[in-house]
């Protein structure tokens, strides 16, 4: 199958390479699903046919049908129907007139002028499908079509919502980039989604990468008073961060809620860098997550780790009460900022975005992404049988 997809991560609007957040590599390689998308999808398809309890009964014969949109959107679904085809109705075949990711629009066409040219003219509903708003046309036995046509819709209207809803966001977000959180409905299904839309997947389970939350990081406490030498290795914090060194790591975010707690840990790891084995080749990031602050308080750390004039006024400038934060700057004399990468999440929403864009972080994740989105408005209209 082949669509319309941004494979091979994102790059971020500071030089970082690759935001980590894109692990859409692990959900697509090699122009197919993989093994961990395939489980997922199987599982939620499963899950909606057992749900039917068999779909009652219909005609005999063959029927065809055609899917149009009653509104404009991006299309997110392909792999998934074709799945459920393969798995529960291996007699209905489907064409497609569209590739997973392109725009959709309203059908022009209205539905009785669509079933007369089923009716009588191959070529005239092929056009019509085309330039009237048709997704794809099924073929197969009546009753298969009429047991899968609820799946099908609900499976292309969620996706497609999710994608579309994504599409608008990026757009108004950009050059800054969104991502989803790991609060989903449909688990990796909502990932997808967002990945087709234009969006960041983020981590697609707890273990796909390390987030270091409040209570992890409570052994920095001792920074307060304390010189940089004593704290270095004072408990789980480093070893989150020697975690990131690892061959098997993903990527190491941190969560903070001040402006003091983010610059304490850039500064940490900027002191790592340079002082511990832990980046040998000195081009890994971590993600400070900036939990539940504003964009303007954002943008102060942003500001706040460039390097600006001269950096004893910049470090007193920031009435830091941490001793060792005064350290880390002094010792360090790189833009600090270039180390890390800075999300914004929790105080995110589609009417802040402008903000957010203009604070300087890489990236806001919100969950706005894929919940409570309204499903893209889709039909199925049988328009042959025999």
């Amino acid at each position: 199958m082949s669509f319309r997809t941004i494979q091979g991560g994102a790059a971020s609007r500071r030089g970082v390479a690759r935001l980590p957040h894109d692990r859409s590599d692990l959900l697509w390689s090699g122009g197919e699903p993989t093994a961990l998308f395939l489980d997922s999808i199987d599982r939620w398809v499963d899950a909606m046919v057992a749900d039917e309890h068999g779909g009652g009964g219909g005609p005999d014969g063959l029927a065809e049908a055609i899917i149009t949109a009653k509104a404009s959107g991006t299309l997110c679904g392909r792999p998934v129907v074709e799945r459920l085809l393969e798995r529960h109705f291996p007699e209905c075949s489907i064409e497609w007139t569209l590739e997973e990711g392109e725009q959709v629009y309203p059908a022009q066409v209205p539905a009785d002028l669509l079933v007369r040219l089923g009716a009588t003219h191959r070529g005239g509903i092929e056009e019509a499908l085309v330039s009237g708003g048709g997704l794809a046309t099924l073929q197969g036995p009546a009753v298969d079509i009429l047991r899968l046509e609820r799946i099908v819709l609900n499976l292309l209207g969620r996706l497609s919502g999710i994608a579309t809803n994504t599409a608008r966001w990026v757009a108004a977000a950009h050059p800054m980039q969104v991502a989803a959180t790991r609060k989903t409905e449909w688990g990796l299904l909502d990932k997808w989604a967002v990945h087709i839309g234009g969006g960041l997947t983020h981590r697609l389970d707890r273990g796909d990468a390390l987030l270091v939350k409040e209570n992890d990081t409570k052994a920095m406490e001792k920074w307060e008073g304390l010189l940089i030498g004593d704290a270095l290795k004072g408990g789980s914090i480093w070893d989150a961060y020697e975690d990131l060194a690892g061959p098997d790591s993903g990527f190491l975010a941190v969560e903070v809620q001040s402006v003091n707690q983010a610059l304490g840990k850039a500064g940490y790891w900027s002191f790592c860098k340079r002082n511990t084995s832990i980046d040998p080749e000195g081009d890994k990031r971590i993600v400070i997550l900036l939990d539940n602050m504003t964009s303007g308080q954002a943008s102060m750390v942003h500001r706040s780790l460039r390097t600006e004039g001269d950096r004893t006024q910049r470090t007193k400038g920031l009435g830091l009460p941490l001793v060792g934060m005064g350290t880390i700057f002094e010792q360090n004399p790189l833009d600090i900022r270039d180390e890390v990468i800075l999300e914004g999440s929790g105080r995110v929403d589609y009417d802040s975005l402008e903000q957010w864009s203009d604070s300087g972080v890489d990236l806001v994740s919100s969950s706005a992404l894929n919940r409570g989105v309204a499903p893209l408005d889709l039909s199925m209209l049988i328009i042959r049988c025999e």
